[in-house]
């Protein structure tokens, strides 16, 4: 299952509306963005350097808990490796108080002693990454005796926005090394980050056999411990990925300049399954990984969603009775769908049988591609759609496989009734 940012720009901006309420007028902030800048740089030459005394350096003395976090967080950057670790000030915020520095040192009366601060972090893993995954971080920063410390994580956050956490940010970290896989995991036996290395391992020649664009052709994949600390590594609410086994994260589009994406597993959900589901979902991500760079807003999610589920179930040898339990029941039941599924019909914090509808007729669709044009041609198409503009998948279609949407939509309401409809030999 892929999550689609939609709607991030007008998050962002409905972010900085908020901000900069907080943020000293234009030409008064120039001294503590420069002194905050300064304060990150320090901190980004210590994670390169993999220097824990000058990363302790940077954090407040006086900020015991804070403090002792940010150790375990330099441990866990320790067990990684980066070629690129970065700050960027985007916008400061003051508290302007009439009296001395926050540890009575004297400061410059009516000068700001904490600052809330808004940095993009921009890093790199290295042989994962192509290019640097940005984050913002919402930091705050005190001074004592004329130096800036930083004190905290929650300076300047949109009221009203849930910010992403980092896996190093989630306790403990134990990092796995596969073949093909880099697997961060807190919270889960050591066994069970294994077991996931090895799943990725299997699932990337998988993708390998039937996509021949280019791609890293290896995985990072996240385990958190819970539901809820998923929901922290993407920024929603845990009640959105109940009962949903795997996300893939990440922007789409870029022609390969865009980040690698990341797997997440919901430890809920994706350990309640055999080997062969777990393969199955493990190889559905993988090829989203695989596709993302040609995967645009004018790829419709039947056509995503279907080609990561027939990557998945490729060479399983299951009917599609077993696999489309809930189109099947449509079907019989004299409800064949009139229409492809949309992508409102794909929102996974929506209606359940909606869903799986979507899902399994987007998977049917592909299958009958594969099955009736050929493999190659499902893979022209998914290069086709994400070439076109928005509005223009009928231009797509038509160019790949010789009819329209239409045609299209009827070959396969016309399958549906074949594949689906009968019980014959069940």
């Amino acid at each position: 299952m892929r999550r689609r940012w939609r709607g991030a720009v007008a998050a962002w901006t409905a972010g900085l509306l908020v901000f900069s309420g907080a943020c000293t007028a234009p030409g008064e902030d120039g001294a503590e963005r420069a002194a905050a800048q300064a304060v990150l740089d320090r901190q980004a030459d210590a994670v390169r350097g993999g220097d824990a005394g000058a990363y302790l350096a940077t954090v407040d003395p006086r900020a015991e808990e804070y403090r002792a976090d940010q150790r375990r967080v330099f441990r866990n950057l320790a067990r990684l490796r980066f070629d690129h670790w970065s700050y960027r000030v985007t916008a400061v915020g003051g508290d302007a108080f009439p009296l001395p520095d926050a540890d009575g040192g004297g400061g410059t009366r009516g000068a700001p002693r904490r600052l809330a601060v808004r940095a993009e972090l921009r890093y790199r893993v290295e042989g994962y990454d192509p290019v640097p995954v940005r984050d913002v971080e919402h930091l705050t920063l005190t001074r004592r005796a004329g130096r800036w410390y930083v004190s905290g994580d929650d300076g300047g956050e949109p009221r009203g926005q849930r910010s992403t956490e980092q896996p190093w940010e989630q306790g403990e970290l134990t990092v796995v090394r596969g073949e093909r896989s880099l697997v961060l995991g807190s919270g889960r036996p050591e066994a069970d980050l294994r077991a996931l290395a090895e799943d990725a391992d299997r699932a990337v020649p998988a993708v390998e056999a039937v996509w021949p664009e280019d791609w890293p052709r290896r995985v990072l994949v996240l385990a958190p411990a819970s539901v809820e600390r998923l929901a922290g590594l993407l920024g929603g609410e845990p009640s959105s990925y109940q009962g949903i086994a795997a996300v893939t994260t990440g922007e789409a589009g870029g022609g390969g300049r865009t980040p690698a994406e990341r797997v997440v597993v919901n430890p809920e959900t994706y350990w309640l399954l055999g080997e062969d589901g777990r393969r199955i979902v493990m190889t559905h991500e993988v090829t989203h990984v695989a596709t993302r760079a040609h995967t645009t807003g004018s790829t419709p999610m039947w056509l995503s969603e279907g080609f990561a589920d027939w990557v998945g179930y490729r060479g399983t040898g299951r009917r599609p009775t077993r696999v489309a339990p809930e189109l099947t029941a449509a079907v019989r039941g004299g409800e064949t769908p009139r229409r492809l599924p949309t992508d409102e019909d794909f929102d996974f914090a929506g209606d359940a049988e909606r869903l799986a509808l979507a899902y399994e007729g987007g998977w049917l669709l592909c299958r009958m591609v594969a099955g009736r044009w050929g493999e190659e041609k499902l893979v022209e198409l998914y290069l086709a759609t994400g070439r076109a503009g928005e509005g223009t998948v009928d231009f797509a279609v038509r160019e790949v496989l010789g009819l329209d949407v239409t045609e299209l939509t009827e070959r396969w309401r016309a399958y549906l009734g074949r594949e689906l409809g009968r019980a014959a030999g069940e």
